[in-house]
């Protein structure tokens, strides 16, 4: 018997569900109360049931914690997981994203505000900064977009233990294909809307990037006013935007098996940032952006609310489960891959992300 657990990263701490059904749920919290919770991931290699934790304090500030019993017990080193090297002049501000390597079972990425990429070789107990992005000459001329100027995406390359694609606000995509010794902008094709330079080679503000399940090269980029996809690891994006109700958007999620699937969570391009027509949905493609149909049976209309960028995720279950966290509090999950959601939790505070894993 697996079961689903749904770890819940938000503004006053972290709440877990869990269901062996899909239908049925129990939540349990909260975890690290009072600690805003941006970054989240579960590290299932090998057996492993480690839940790791990017938070803030308004006291004491931003630090990394992990759970090796879902959530029974923490661990937090005693000197903070990421420390920034005397010489950079920098201090952690936010862990943004946490990402286990698909090729070496010890090594987990940060992302991180301000813009830096991190690697461990410890299961994410103690990092080290990867200094090729760090010591770039564009770094600093990367902006910050409104929520701060933070690395969100890292996307390690499953073919290629020397490849690697982040992005960031603002500063666009860039990619390594040399272990992160050197790093290149890949935004040729992304626009910069109401820009002297609407293409140009770095400064996009890309809120989320995805990799395709089954076509090596291809991602999917939902960017501040458009929608992305490459095919060729970032030399060139074009548009597939078309047929959406609106362009905008913060979330982006790929079908975990099957190529050519893709989702997103789309919201209006102006200061109300809110669902189009007033209803939560997802807008869902199963040829690469070529064409999208909307998914909102079960889902709130009317909804004022918003989903930010790594406030949803897909789990690796058949179906696949989809799950969206809303800024107004609200859990929602859908175990037929988008095509009905049910309510999992309310009355949360601000969801900031979510991840979910299968267990044994």
């Amino acid at each position: 018997m697996t079961q689903t657990v749904v770890a819940i990263g938000t503004r006053k701490g972290l709440w877990l569900a869990r269901s062996e059904n899909r239908s049925d749920w129990s939540l349990e919290g909260p975890h690290l109360l009072m600690r805003e919770v941006p970054s989240l991931a579960f590290d299932t290699r090998s057996g492993r049931h480690r839940l790791l934790v990017g938070m803030t304090s308004s006291h004491w500030g931003p630090t990394l914690v992990w759970s090796d019993d879902l959530g029974q017990s923490w661990q937090e080193p005693a000197e903070g997981a990421i420390r920034f090297p005397e010489d950079t002049g920098a201090a952690l501000a936010r862990v943004w994203q946490l990402v286990p390597d698909p090729h070496e079972e010890q090594v987990v990425w940060a992302g991180t505000e301000p813009h830096a990429l991190w690697r461990s070789e410890d299961g994410g107990e103690t990092f080290s900064l990867v200094r090729g992005l760090w010591d770039h000459p564009h770094r600093t001329e990367w902006g910050e977009g409104f929520g701060g100027g933070a690395i969100h995406t890292v996307l390690p390359d499953p073919g290629d233990p020397a490849g690697m694609v982040v992005a960031m606000s603002t500063g666009g995509v860039y990619r390594t294909t040399d272990a992160g010794q050197s790093w290149s902008p890949a935004n040729k094709g992304i626009t910069i809307p109401h820009s002297p330079e609407p293409y140009a080679e770095f400064g996009q503000c890309v809120h989320k990037v995805v990799r395709d399940a089954q076509t090596p090269g291809r991602l999917y980029a939902q960017n501040h006013d458009g929608v992305f996809r490459t095919d060729d690891g970032g030399s060139s994006w074009i548009s597939v935007a078309d047929g959406l109700p609106t362009d905008f958007g913060f979330a982006v999620l790929a079908h975990p098996r099957r190529g050519g699937e893709v989702w997103l969570v789309p919201v209006t391009a102006d200061a109300a940032r809110i669902p189009p027509g007033d209803q939560l949905q997802l807008q869902h493609s199963t040829d690469g952006g070529g064409t999208w149909a909307t998914q909102s049976t079960g889902l709130p209309h009317p909804s004022y609310t918003c989903v930010l960028r790594d406030a949803a995720c897909v789990d690796e279950a058949d179906p696949a489960g989809v799950y969206v966290g809303t800024r107004n509090g609200e859990v929602y999950g859908s175990a037929d891959e988008g095509q009905s959601f049910g309510l999992i939790a309310s009355q949360l505070p601000d969801v900031l992300c979510v991840r979910a894993a299968v267990l044994p």
